[in-house]
């Protein structure tokens, strides 16, 4: 099986093959980067997908093939991901091609969205299940619903649109206002979030990343909640229980010492 800009997998009746994959994006899987729709951390990201949680990651690449077909396929060679994205993200093109030995598995459909499509074949659709009755395809997140999958979806979004969200909170608010009790969901974040000094959680339930200046950007996520803050800033916390509801923590006594001691336990990209 090869992949390329493209090419990979499938056969006639749903099974990998030797048809090309029209490669339409890619994405990593690794510790410090992946798709958080996916889950909590690395171990449950993988999980979604059935693969081990090996700590060197992945490369996913979506495509579809000769007949429309949506799939993912899975990559070993994380490097070779890595830079077909950091050269597309710079607007140049990248013909992304994979050796055999390096694919894990081909996964039918796709775990996120994608908006585009490739011209001159089939619009996107799904396989026809595998004669050895395989997974379903996998399927992005309904978006109209809330639930796990879209508060993490929110919080990458705060995190990608950082200065749109902070000017709307007053550089005046505290960790906890005097004489108020903080929100209770905020409350059990933060003591959650504390408990992640103490013990270290999952791989890539607390990610560090690129923030202007001298800076870090966090994500730190837990069961029903997840949280986005600048090391130098304030936080905004997501909670499954409060659908759409972003709740501000502001920066006051005793936050950047949270968030210092998450950044040093949190991993950071390569």
């Amino acid at each position: 099986m090869a992949a390329t800009v493209g090419d990979a997998p499938t056969g006639p009746e749903g099974e990998p093959g030797d048809e090309p994959l029209y490669v339409l994006t890619a994405v990593l899987l690794t510790p410090a980067r992946f798709p958080s729709v996916l889950g909590d951390d690395f171990p449950q990201a993988c999980a979604a997908l059935g693969l081990a949680p090996h700590d060197a990651g992945y490369g996913l690449v979506l495509g579809q093939d000769g007949a429309g077909a949506r799939w993912t396929v899975v990559t070993a060679d994380v490097s070779l991901v890595a830079c077909a994205i950091a050269t597309w993200d710079c607007g140049m093109e990248y013909e992304l091609t994979l050796d055999d030995r390096s694919v894990t598995a081909s996964l039918p459909g796709w775990p996120l969205a994608v908006a585009v499509a490739v011209p001159g074949i089939p619009a996107p659709h799904d396989p026809p299940p595998g004669a050895d009755g395989a997974r379903p395809p996998l399927t992005p997140a309904d978006a109209e619903r809330w639930g796990p999958a879209q508060r993490r979806l929110g919080a990458d979004e705060i995190a990608l649109q950082w200065a749109s969200w902070r000017e709307q909170i007053s550089d005046e608010d505290t960790f906890v206002p005097a004489g108020r009790q903080p929100h209770q969901g905020v409350r059990r974040v933060l003591e959650e979030a504390r408990g992640y000094t103490r013990t270290p959680p999952p791989a890539g339930r607390v990610r560090s990343a690129f923030a202007p200046g001298q800076a870090r950007t966090l994500r730190a996520d837990g069961p029903g909640w997840s949280l986005v803050a600048r090391t130098d800033d304030i936080a905004f916390v997501l909670l499954d229980e409060a659908p759409g509801e972003v709740l501000p923590v502001g920066r006051g006594p005793e936050l950047p010492a949270l968030l210092s001691a998450l950044d040093e336990l949190a991993v950071r990209p390569g």
